[in-house]
């Protein structure tokens, strides 16, 4: 076997991702390639090594190809069809999750991570405890799984919001409108993204933060390139940002769909009061000539 090692993260993050597209458990697709379920769950998380030989037989079993593993691990477009898009990062059609991960969420939302057990979820999902494992090895893996695909959305909607900006501002306005959008739309999602954080285990926290860091980065960037042109006057702007980041992720804990308002009209305030927490300074504002005597 040539023992050439891949991206320990991405690469099992794009074979979970397929597996799961594709409808095969994580036991059938351990038993095509002679590996116990154990081991495939490490390829996935990224704590076993996979060959160049092994690539080839997972993407052979899952109907692609290795390069369209690698493409994805590398950041390039996934084939067609391989996960669902939004079609616009303003539109939220209803969330689709398997039957295991939606039983899951709806428990860690009931009772908590550490107060849900197995047996919980497999009834939640009208599954055997032993059926419940042919789709995932362990509570920790739907966590993980749950987690990994909130951001992943968030960070796909965040790509798309900004991409629509003509200037720092505007992709800061529309940034912030996103995050409230999202975190009202998937509110479920974002509370037990933010309050089971710490039940995640360490190389899947590791995993986790990583994509939190690269959603804070990504509205830092805007907010700074403002304040370098003068927009924003804040003496302050990297806390400032932390802390419009930090309202948008608490807006879980509170909105209601039976409450007076809207998410378009929660993000519609969240970017007002982002904009003047900022101090934002209009464009005429900053062009125009100083006042004579």
């Amino acid at each position: 076997m040539v023992n050439v090692e891949l991206s320990r993260l991405n690469t099992g993050e794009r074979v979970r991702a397929l597996r799961v597209a594709r409808g095969v458990s994580l036991r059938t697709l351990a038993a095509e390639l002679d590996v116990s379920p154990a081991t495939l769950s490490n390829i996935e998380t990224g704590k076993t090594k996979l060959s160049i030989d092994r690539l080839a037989r997972i993407a052979d079993l899952l109907d692609t190809t290795p390069g369209a593993i690698l493409a994805e691990s590398s950041g390039e477009r996934a084939p067609a069809g391989s996960t669902p898009r939004a079609s616009g990062w303003r539109d939220y059609p209803p969330l689709r999750l398997d039957p295991v991960l939606a039983a899951a969420l709806t428990e860690f939302l009931r009772a908590g991570y550490h107060g849900t057990s197995v047996r919980d979820i497999a009834r939640a999902a009208n599954l055997s405890v032993s059926g419940l494992y042919h789709h995932y090895a362990s509570k920790q893996d739907m966590l993980r799984a749950l987690l990994h695909l909130a951001m992943s959305e968030l960070l796909e909607r965040s790509a798309a919001a900004r991409n629509e900006g003509r200037d720092p501002v505007e992709r800061f306005r529309l940034l912030v409108e996103h995050l409230a959008l999202w975190h009202t739309y998937r509110r479920a999602l974002g509370f037990v993204g933010t309050s089971e954080m710490r039940s995640l285990e360490p190389h899947n926290r590791h995993e986790i933060v990583a994509m939190r860091i690269a959603q804070q980065r990504m509205v830092d960037r805007e907010a700074e390139a403002a304040a370098y042109l003068g927009r924003f006057t804040t003496p302050h702007p990297r806390e400032a940002v932390r802390a419009i980041v930090t309202m948008c992720v608490a807006i879980p804990t509170w909105y209601r769909d039976e409450g007076p308002l809207t998410p378009e009209r929660v993000a519609a305030q969240y970017v007002e009061f982002a904009l003047d927490v900022m101090r934002n300074r209009r464009v005429a504002d900053v062009t125009a000539p100083p006042a004579g005597p």
